[in-house]
Parts: structure tokens; C-alpha cells; sequence
């Protein structure tokens, strides 16, 4: 059975708790154990689906199939434990679950009440799978008060009591905050935090404080005393100059120490860090620095593609140089010339998307790798948009463009190059959509196999003709215009085992030019960069060594 490592939050950052949910992971991993991660989401939406990446950030797929919380890349990247869809949980969620239930009578007419019926349904999510791994690290979302994270926190709270005595320990983020005029730090929001948590029935056993400045020995024992938690417990977590030194910083801060203490595990296995120590030394002592132009219309908000700047980061560190990524707003280009933004970049990024909205300027961010033959890698839409651009540009097709762009307009403007897909087989069976079909979990999800050309720049890349990687789309590339595309010089290189969906375009007579339907960046990790990232980034080296 499973050990249960509960992470709460007092005044921090959901980024704060997901990283050391995810640290304290590979710190585990390094020991020895078996881990899981798992996120629950008190948000009332049923996934992040069909939320805007303004709302909430990346969406997270899994391979089979789950739209989740960016945290679980977090978890991914850090522990190499590939996620499950019964890995993230939102209120919403567990609230149709129980609507759903009550429908079918499964409880026998009985009033439905948040206790016991929907704690308990938080319950039997927690319990899943808790025979196939050590330690079971579940995260709360949200901050401890919050309104909607009450039923998770009072789940939380009987489960650790249904639990042998010893099985369930709760660690708590905070933050001391720093006050320039005084020059200290202050411990009262913490305490207060503390206070919060121990009033709905919850004791922390581990403190884990977020500070910029570090923490007197003076100031852990007043925590200590007034927070009722061993001076060992208190953990200081201190801002990094790289989100991969947490699992070294950690360990140093004695976090993995604290939680096996905790469990009463002596004597423990000593860590095997060397993994870390080299990743380490991949960010810090590097050969160069690379720019690379992601061109979007999330820019405002990083975390929208957050799982691509971290896989460029791994493609760096797989070359030994810096990768220094700057957002531009597609949407510039619409009245601008490209040119004036993108010269100066050793390689340009077209990540995936939703809507009309700033997709001229991504195509006339293709065309400008294309003909300037800087390296160029498009993501789901990013490849689509460089089909758009290939079929007017150079295949002659003037009103080339995707029926998603028409049906948002409610007009047929384009010839549809890029279509909706209705129909597409996983596994054994055959799966059918419509354009009217809701919004949320009815694209293409998860992962499938693709097939991919003998001889081509991708099988190369990938030294192998069969591949596995995680789509999130609805709208596909129409091979009807594929011969006259090859013709003009744009291969379609890979392409689903039944050769009907398009998987992988690539320009025979450029450097570097790849688009792909799915989303290679889910499956990079900082040990084990994605290929086509490493490639990429060695290929924008190998741009700046011409500048």
C-alpha cells in the first residue's frame, strides 16, 4: 500500500507547490521509490479543455487521452513517470461523477449532501492505483481557505483517518515574505496559514517556506514552535535560477530527509543524484546562446506554452548552449512586415492554437523561414498554417486556408486545405465526430502511432520509422492536395499507420523546416530532450555559427 504525501498551499504560487510536489518526487525516485503525482483541482471545470490559456494556462495531455492541469508536466518532466488521466481531478469533475450517480439511484434516493458523498468520491479517486507505487504524492490546488478547495481538504482530512496510523502526511507551502524597510523576514503569514489549516482539522508535519533571502536559525525555530512542527521540518525553498536545480536545492534543504523522517523510514537508501548534477551542469556551463522566436497569440502569458519553452530549454541543454526564447505576437504581423521582427533569429516556432485570430501572421511567419531557410519546426497548427502557406505560395491554391476559419465566420471563404476531422481509428475501433459536437474531449486525443518515410529528415532525427506521440486537434491536413504539395517540394514524411492523416510535413530543399500535427513537447524531459527539439536547437547552433 501506498505511502500518502498530501501538498497544500498557504501564500504561494501554484508553480511553487507543483514544482516541489514534482522535486520532492525525483528526490524520492533518486532514493530508490516508486512514485505517483497526482493533482486535484478545485475548479468547478470538468477539464482545462476548454478553458482559455489566459484562464489557466497550458493545457497537459496525457497519453490516454486526458486534457490536465500544466502541473502535470511538471510532474512528467521531473520523474519520467509518464501521467494517467486518473492523475488529475477537478471539482467538476467529482461533482457530474455524484450528479451522475444520483441519477442512476445508485444512492437509493437518499439527500445528496457534500458529506459524505462527494468527499467520498475524492476518496475513491485518491485510492486508485495506491498498490503500484511507495509514495503517493497528491497535490491540493488552490490555496487553503479558498471556498471551492473545502470539500478536498475535509476528503484529505478522513482519508488520512481511514488510513493505518502512520500511512498519510501533510506538507505545507508558505511563503515569508521579505520587508526591505525592516530588513527581516516575517513569519505571521505562515503561522496564520498554519492556523488555517489545523481549524478545518489538518496538522502540517513538514513546512515547506518560500523566501528570497535566507532564513535565520532563529526565524525556523519560532516557525517551529508556533506552527507545531519539528526545526527539521521546516524546509527552506529559496528562488533558483532554473526550475531543474529544485531536486538538487531541495535535497540540500533536507526536504527528502524530512518526508522519510516523517514515515519513520530508517535507515533510508542514499539519493543517486548524478542524473541532477548533470543536468545541472547542462544549464550552467554552456558552449553559446541561441535565439529562437516562438510567434503566437497567447504571448501575454507564458504558461500557455510552457511545455515548449521547457522542451527548447532540454534541447539546449542537449547541445550544451543557451536557448533564449522571445514571444511575438502574431497578430504584429498583420499590418507589419515579418521581416523587421524575425531577422536576428537563429530558428522560428509556430506552436499549436485555436480560432482565426493571428493566423495570417503566422503564416507569414512560415513563409519567412521558408524563403530566408531559417530552421522552422510548427506545432499541430503551426504545421497546418505552413501547409496553408506552401498551398498558396508555391502550389498556386490563392484561397488556401482551414474550414475551422470558416465555420468561426460562418462562411465559406477558403478552400479548405486543412479540413475537420470526422473520422479517425484508436486502437481497435473506429471514432466519429461532427462539427456541432461539444467542445470539450471530443478532438483527437492522446497518443497515437505514426509511420514515417524511409530516407526522410525526421526518420533520421527520430532513428526510427515507427513513432508514439500525443495529439490535442480536430481539424486535419487533406490529402487530397498531397501530390501536388510533394510535387512543389514539401513531403509528407509521416503520416498514421493507415496512411489517411497527415502526421509530418517537411521542405526537402531547406536546412531545417518540420511541421507536426502533434505535440512533440509533451514528452521532452530536462535527461531525456525530445529529438526533434535537440535537432531543432543544433540545427538554430548551426544558423548562428552562419550570422
Amino acid at each position: 500500500m501506498a505511502r500518502y504525501i498530501f501538498i497544500t498551499g498557504g501564500v504561494v504560487s501554484s508553480l511553487g507547490k507543483g514544482l516541489a510536489s514534482a522535486a520532492l518526487g525525483a528526490l524520492l525516485q533518486a532514493r530508490g521509490f516508486s512514485v505517483r503525482l497526482r493533482k486535484l483541482d478545485p475548479y468547478l471545470n470538468v477539464d482545462p479543455g476548454t478553458m482559455s490559456p489566459f484562464e489557466h494556462g497550458e493545457v497537459f495531455v496525457t497519453d490516454d487521452g486526458a486534457e490536465t492541469d500544466l502541473d502535470l508536466g511538471h510532474y512528467e518532466r521531473f520523474t519520467g513517470v509518464p501521467a494517467r488521466m486518473t492523475d488529475s481531478v477537478s471539482s467538476g469533475r467529482i461533482y457530474s461523477n455524484v450528479l451522475e450517480k444520483e441519477r442512476r439511484g445508485d444512492y437509493l434516493g437518499k439527500t445528496i449532501q457534500v458529506v459524505p458523498h462527494v468527499t467520498n468520491e475524492i476518496k475513491e479517486f485518491l485510492s486508485i492505483g495506491e498498490d503500484e507505487v511507495d509514495f503517493m504524492l497528491c497535490e491540493i490546488g488552490g490555496t487553503v481557505g479558498d471556498i471551492e478547495g473545502l470539500p478536498f481538504f475535509e476528503a484529505i482530512r478522513q482519508f488520512s483517518h481511514d488510513q493505518p496510523r502512520g500511512q498519510c502526511i501533510f506538507m505545507h507551502l508558505t511563503l515569508l515574505p521579505y520587508l526591505a524597510a525592516s530588513g527581516e523576514l516575517k513569519t505571521k503569514p505562515t503561522q496564520h496559514s498554519v492556523k488555517e489549516l489545523q481549524s478545518i482539522g489538518i496538522a502540517p508535519d513538514i513546512l515547506v517556506c518560500r523566501s528570497e533571502h535566507p532564513i535565520p536559525e532563529k526565524e525556523r525555530e519560532k516557525i517551529a514552535l508556533f506552527c507545531n512542527v519539528r526545526k527539521e521540518a521546516v524546509v527552506a525553498a529559496y528562488d533558483l535560477k532554473s526550475i531543474y536545480e529544485a531536486p538538487l536545492a531541495y535535497h540540500r534543504e533536507g526536504l527528502d530527509q524530512a518526508v522519510l523522517d516523517a514515515f519513520q523510514i530508517a535507515p533510508a537508501p542514499r539519493p543517486d543524484l548524478t542524473i541532477w548534477q548533470d543536468v545541472a551542469d547542462r544549464i550552467h556551463n554552456t558552449d553559446g546562446a541561441v535565439s529562437v522566436a516562438i510567434v503566437g497569440k497567447y504571448t501575454q502569458l507564458e504558461d500557455a506554452y510552457k511545455s515548449i519553452k521547457e522542451a527548447l530549454t532540454h534541447g539546449g541543454m542537449a547541445n550544451r548552449v543557451k536557448v533564449n526564447v522571445e514571444w511575438v505576437d502574431a497578430e504584429v504581423f498583420d499590418t507589419e512586415d515579418p521581416a523587421h521582427h524575425l531577422e536576428g533569429f537563429h530558428a522560428i516556432l509556430v506552436p499549436g492554437g485555436f480560432g482565426e485570430r493571428g493566423t495570417e501572421g503566422k503564416i507569414k511567419a512560415a513563409q519567412f523561414a521558408r524563403e530566408r531557410k531559417i530552421p522552422y519546426m510548427g506545432i499541430c497548427l503551426g504545421m497546418q498554417l505552413a501547409v496553408i502557406e506552401a498551398a498558396r505560395n508555391v502550389a498556386g491554391i490563392k484561397t488556401a486556408g482551414s474550414e475551422e476559419f470558416d465555420h468561426e465566420a460562418g462562411a465559406r471563404r477558403f478552400e479548405p486545405v486543412i479540413y475537420h476531422l470526422k473520422e479517425w481509428v484508436q486502437g481497435n475501433e473506429k471514432v466519429k465526430r461532427k462539427v456541432s459536437d461539444d467542445k470539450g474531449g471530443t478532438m483527437r486525443l492522446g497518443a497515437y502511432d505514426a509511420t514515417l518515410k524511409d530516407g526522410s529528415r525526421v526518420a533520421e532525427i527520430y532513428g526510427s520509422t515507427t513513432i508514439e506521440e500525443r495529439h490535442r486537434h480536430r481539424y486535419e491536413v487533406d490529402t487530397k492536395y498531397r501530390d501536388k504539395l510533394e510535387e512543389c517540394g514539401l513531403h509528407f514524411s509521416g503520416m498514421s499507420p493507415d496512411g489517411r492523416l497527415p502526421e509530418i510535413v517537411e521542405w526537402a530543399d531547406h536546412p531545417w523546416f518540420i511541421g507536426v500535427q502533434f505535440h512533440p513537447e509533451l514528452k521532452s524531459k530536462p535527461f531525456a530532450p525530445h529529438p526533434l527539439f535537440s535537432d531543432f536547437v543544433r540545427a538554430a547552433v548551426e544558423t548562428s555559427r552562419l550570422v
